[in-house]
């Protein structure tokens, strides 16, 4: 069993002991704590809150307990039911409510659930605000109404519709393009919402055929939830099979998105945000931001429009801050996550696969083709158990020392330069771990960056 707080919100197994996993207890305690927030936010208490869920087969239940909770705080709630988490990121904004909650555990398997916690804007807390919420929680400084002073509940469940709406309406998305390229699309939707949404996210676009994979939102995953290789063999065998011209895979949630070349290959969750930053600078110059873990791509990409690249620490929090911050057109994480500020600051595969199709049709590629044109690195990701004598500044100070000629940036961890590549360390908040990502322009040349960092640490 497990339970994690965090800034972000609470995450964990369903079941067990309070404190310990995701118990009915710790639900109601977190959105207890959020609430209050809330309320001393914005300085009353008849405030509104968008709720709404992925298909894991827990979410019912956790929606009960969330509802309750925020309506015995004197807050009214619309339940926006099966959503993704960038519905309801712009269904906080469209309805003008005063925050949302998100029941999703977005990549973990099934027996694992979360709230995340979003503000006026539809975007996640910051720090400040996250450590803010998690105080209450530990303090318990919750004051419920009375019954005469109970929160109301609405159900709206035309927001999916909305927000497909919303995605067609940028100027960027050119159905006209992606209609007459008569695309046959596959798409696995890991038995969540994705199921709902992307169809018809699809047959609004145009898309001439759609082969469905695991879209009925039952929440028995077909497969690990995490839109890695080795998970996705069964979609990356059928789009050939079936001789589409692409593969769309999302995650529990559709925050996320993994693409299949025609030819069953991986085109890269690393190199979604690329290519859709590609589309964007070509129609709209301007800066990018990326975390520090994501590929090297992204700003040789952005440098050969003239314009500038961005750094930020790990987290979609971080990636907004520093996109605000750079007045960015397009971001996001090389998670396959893409944030596209013209719509919402939020990771949204519905229009990274909008800008995909986009792309796809006017470059009159195949998608095997179009990955080609980009620059080519791989990253190794691994990790090392942390002996509790050593501590990471011991760490980082090795590490300084025998990579003396690097650039180095400790906003997250250490990540430094070298010799065209990049690595990142970073110290796990959850387990006794460092991880260490490396880049390079080869698998190998990834792989000994990453061993050279590994053997400095096993000499401490």
């Amino acid at each position: 069993m497990a339970l994690i707080k965090s800034i972000s919100g609470i995450r964990g197994t369903i079941g067990g002991k309070p404190g310990e996993s995701l118990s009915p207890v710790d639900i109601v305690k977190f959105t207890a704590a959020y609430g209050i927030w809330l309320q001393r936010r914005h300085k009353r208490e008849k405030l509104k809150v968008i709720v709404g869920r992925d298909a894991r087969r827990s979410g019912s239940m956790v929606n009960s307990f969330v509802i309750t909770t925020l309506r015995s705080l004197g807050i009214s709630v619309t339940d926006l039911g099966l959503a993704t988490t960038p519905t309801v990121e712009v269904a906080v904004t469209g309805l003008l409510a005063d925050g949302g909650i998100i029941i999703t555990a977005s990549h973990n398997p099934g027996e694992w659930n979360a709230l995340k916690l979003l503000n006026e804007n539809g975007e996640f807390l910051s720090a400040d605000d996250g450590m803010k919420v998690l105080d209450i929680a530990a303090r318990e400084d919750f004051n419920f109404a009375g019954v005469d002073s109970s929160g109301s509940l609405d159900y709206d469940e035309t927001w999916v519709t909305k927000h497909i709406d919303l995605v067609l309406g940028l100027s960027l998305v050119s159905v006209k393009e992606i209609r007459a390229a008569n695309f046959t699309v596959a798409i696995d939707c890991i038995n969540s919402v994705g199921g709902i949404v992307l169809p018809g996210l699809l047959t609004a676009l145009g898309v001439g055929k759609i082969v469905e994979l695991n879209t009925y939102p039952d929440g028995k995953f077909a497969h690990t939830p995490e839109p890695l290789p080795e998970n996705l063999k069964d979609i990356s065998a059928l789009v050939p099979k079936v001789k589409a011209d692409i593969g769309f895979v999302v995650d529990p949630d559709v925050d996320r998105l993994a693409v299949i070349c025609e030819d069953g290959t991986m085109f890269g969750e690393e190199y979604t945000l690329v290519a859709v930053s590609d589309y964007i600078l070509k129609s709209t110059p301007g800066s990018t931001v990326s975390n520090l873990s994501s590929t090297k791509a992204l700003r040789d990409i952005t440098n050969g429009y003239g314009c500038k690249h961005y750094s930020s620490a790990v987290g979609e929090v971080n990636v907004v801050e520093e996109m605000k911050k750079r007045g960015a057109v397009i971001g996001g994480e090389g998670n396959g996550g893409v944030i596209y500020p013209e719509l919402h600051y939020g990771r949204d595969a519905l229009i990274g696969i909008a800008l995909f199709l986009s792309h796809l049709a006017k470059s009159k590629m195949k998608c095997s083709e179009l990955k080609r044109i980009y620059p080519e690195y791989v990253i190794a990701k691994k990790k090392l158990t942390l002996s509790p004598t050593v501590e990471f500044s011991q760490i980082a100070d090795a590490i300084r020392k025998h990579f003396k000629d690097s650039s180095f940036d400790e906003r997250d961890g250490l990540w430094f330069e070298h010799q065209g590549g990049w690595v990142q360390i970073r110290k796990s908040n959850t387990e006794p771990v460092i991880r260490i990502y490396a880049e390079g322009r080869t698998a190998n040349e990834a792989d000994n960056l990453a061993d050279a960092v590994i053997g400095i640490v096993k000499k401490l």
